[in-house]
């Protein structure tokens, strides 16, 4: 009898933890981005969306590296991990996997612009991270020979705003990470380091429900 029990309750034990995993993976997870800068000097970016782990979703990766000048305009919408059919309240159905890209750009190799070389003490430096939401975003300025900044950050429960815009001559790195929970994939990675002169204006969104609330010039 006692063996009984306890495979019975081993049995609905295993039941829980595999509902509860099953819901966690399944956790819906979007992000809207704008993005717009010029740039003279050397650069090395990339982004990274997706919408289902391994060969399953929707997949999109967009880079650019050298040395010359950019300007650049760039807007992605991603959309993914819907809950499970058999989910009782039917709270996100209708959240397709979809990913949304475009990307506008003016580029030129000028092997004439050289970068300066100023090493310098002068730094200035951001994180921020949104545990309920899944999110972090960060900013950081080196070699500074001049910065004018305007950062707003907005996060709540349900989503984080990140909206930063820059003139600056020296190292720039900016980067973000999108992921609901550790089970599910990051939805969206980026990261770029910049050296020279960069005038830039980018709005990251994301959440539950992501509708890009706060558009740039």
């Amino acid at each position: 009898m006692r063996l009984l029990l306890s495979l019975v309750l081993l049995f609905s034990v295993m039941c829980f933890a595999s509902g509860m995993a099953s819901a966690l993976v399944s956790v819906p997870q979007n992000l809207t981005e704008h993005s717009w800068m010029y740039f003279q000097g050397s650069m090395d970016d990339t982004k990274i969306y997706q919408t289902e782990p391994g060969y399953a979703g929707q997949k999109l990766v967009s880079g650019t590296q050298g040395t010359g000048t950019v300007s650049r305009t760039q807007s992605a919408a991603v959309y993914g991990g819907t809950l499970p059919v058999n989910d009782p309240n039917h709270i996100h159905q209708g959240y397709d996997d979809m990913i949304s890209y475009n990307e506008w750009g003016v580029i030129s190799n000028n092997k004439r612009y050289a970068i300066p070389i100023t090493q310098n003490d002068l730094k200035n430096a951001l994180c921020a991270k949104n545990y309920e939401v899944g999110s972090v975003f960060s900013e950081s300025y080196s070699n500074i020979r001049q910065l004018v900044k305007d950062t707003n950050i907005y996060q709540d429960k349900n989503v984080s705003v990140y909206q930063i815009g820059s003139v600056v001559s020296g190292t720039s790195k900016f980067g973000y990470r999108s992921q609901r929970i550790s089970n599910t994939v990051p939805i969206g990675v980026a990261g770029g380091t910049y050296v020279g002169d960069l005038n830039v204006r980018m709005t990251v969104e994301t959440g539950q429900s992501s509708i890009l609330t706060i558009p740039c010039p």
